[in-house]
């Protein structure tokens, strides 16, 4: 009786390992899992049967491509990336006088930080409470060494232009 029970049992499985296709596992230097060999092409490469394993397919990661790999080298790209000499004067000159004008106002907003900050030395009517007072002239100290290290980046920037 147990035998009429599991016959359909195992002719069902058969079928559906036939819908499926056998999966063969094929030696060599990279080993190859395929269902697209016959079994007599499968005997003859010396693959085996994977009967029962579940098979794992894992994506190998798509290769980056850098920007160096896909911008042209500066040989490739050659003359026509080129700025003629007159045009690049015309440049240097246009951004040696923006430089310019931000350092006179960087140079403006630092000597009116320092009037500020010699001015404020005596405490206001609103700073009843010292901490304000002690606030106020942190942030004054504060903005006079930030205008200086502007006013310093701006006169390194034009000193790297050409003369």
């Amino acid at each position: 009786m147990l035998n009429r029970l599991l016959a359909p049992l195992f002719v069902l499985a058969s079928l559906g390992a036939q819908a499926q296709g056998t999966v063969y596992r094929c030696p060599g230097p990279p080993v190859l899992y395929t269902d697209a060999l016959s079994s007599k092409e499968a005997h003859e490469k010396g693959c085996r049967t994977i009967e029962g394993t579940p098979i794992t397919v894992v994506q190998s990661p798509r290769p980056r491509t850098g920007a160096s790999a896909s911008a042209p080298s500066a040989e490739a790209r050659g003359a026509e990336s080129r700025v003629e000499a007159g045009q690049q004067r015309v440049r240097d000159d246009e951004r040696r006088r923006v430089l310019q004008t931000e350092l006179h106002q960087a140079e403006e907003r630092l000597a009116n930080a320092q009037r500020e900050f010699a001015t404020g030395q005596e405490r206001r009517g609103d700073e009843r409470n010292y901490q304000k007072y002690l606030d106020r002239m942190a942030e004054l100290k504060d903005n006079i060494g930030r205008y200086e290290a502007d006013v310093q980046a701006l006169k390194r920037e034009i000193a790297k232009l050409p003369s």
